[in-house]
């Protein structure tokens, strides 16, 4: 059964009938489009599994290939994780449990994600110095010349390497947190994890929190204009919470929103490119980030080809 995902996928809900263990139970496949490089499935397993084992509400995947002869585009097959997104179960709240999550997320020993990728020869696939490398290369492979002044402004203005680098999920947002019950059942998603700043995740929250359109962000209809009204407070909450235990600093904030700004101009400019649009591509989201991106660096980004 087909049932509600994410703009990169397309997930199906399934049983089977089946006496090994691991496979007798509610079901999710996660298909990747084809636009997705195939090895992105086979690193999510490794992500979600490893951070699984840590103690962290990441559903464990069962099975995952980057063969896409089976079903036209790699796939990986996870434990069905029971509840409703965050802003569909509840709005009070919603910022201190984002904050307290992300902050028990950044405690965990980032490690053994480290060694899983070298385990599979892709420690570059979490590392921030991998993810600037894929901006550059993409922004190269698609003469995305708008976004050259960007990415040099990314790379002559980079902060010092943390003291210590933390796992960082990288799109940690309320309609990736799954509650029941007044508790977080589960995190989803997690093909954009780093290795990196805790500042890196944080920022990747604020982008989304603060220029998604409400339309597009998961909100149901009937708390839209509610959620609208109160985003400010959210964020400010959010950020509030997350600063009592843990310190940021703005100037370092401000890099690493610049540069989780990258990663959404890139999106929407190759969604561009390829004619694979989704409702947040050809919404106001591509320009207010960019817009966004100017007056935290004053170098003006432009994600249209």
């Amino acid at each position: 059964m087909a049932i509600s995902g994410g703009y990169d996928t397309q997930v199906f809900s399934f049983r089977l009938n089946s006496i090994r263990e691991a496979w007798a139970q509610p079901l999710i496949l996660r298909l990747l489009r084809v636009q997705h490089d195939p090895r992105r499935a086979v690193l999510e397993s490794v992500i979600q599994n490893t951070v699984a084992t840590l103690g962290y509400p990441a559903p464990r995947a069962i099975a995952a290939t980057a063969d896409t002869s089976v079903l036209g585009g790699a796939f990986l097959v996870m434990a069905r994780v029971l509840g409703r997104p965050m802003l569909g179960d509840r709005w009070l709240g919603v910022a201190s449990t984002l904050a307290e999550m992300q902050l028990r997320l950044h405690a965990l020993d980032a490690g053994p994600i480290l060694e899983g990728m070298d385990a599979i020869g892709a420690r570059d696939a979490v590392t921030f110095d991998g993810l600037l490398t894929r901006f550059h290369d993409r922004i190269g492979r698609h003469a995305l010349d708008g976004l050259r002044p960007a990415m040099e402004w990314l790379v002559h203005h980079r902060p010092s390497a943390p003291a210590r680098p933390v796992i960082c999920h990288g799109d940690f947002h309320p309609q990736n947190v799954l509650m029941a019950e007044g508790r977080v059942t589960g995190v989803l998603d997690w093909p954009n994890t780093v290795v990196a700043d805790p500042a890196y995740d944080i920022a990747s929250t604020r982008i989304i929190l603060s220029l998604v359109p409400i339309g597009l962000a998961g909100v149901p209809a009937g708390m839209r204009a509610l959620v609208r009204a109160v985003r400010p407070l959210l964020l400010a909450r959010y950020l509030a919470v997350y600063r009592r235990q843990q310190p940021l600093d703005g100037h370092t904030l401000a890099y690493y929103e610049a540069a989780s700004g990258m990663r959404q101009l890139l999106r929407v400019a190759e969604a561009h490119l390829s004619g694979n649009l989704t409702p947040l591509d050809t919404s106001e989201f591509g320009a207010r980030v960019a817009a966004r991106f100017a007056a935290l660096t004053g170098v003006r980004a432009s994600p249209i080809p």
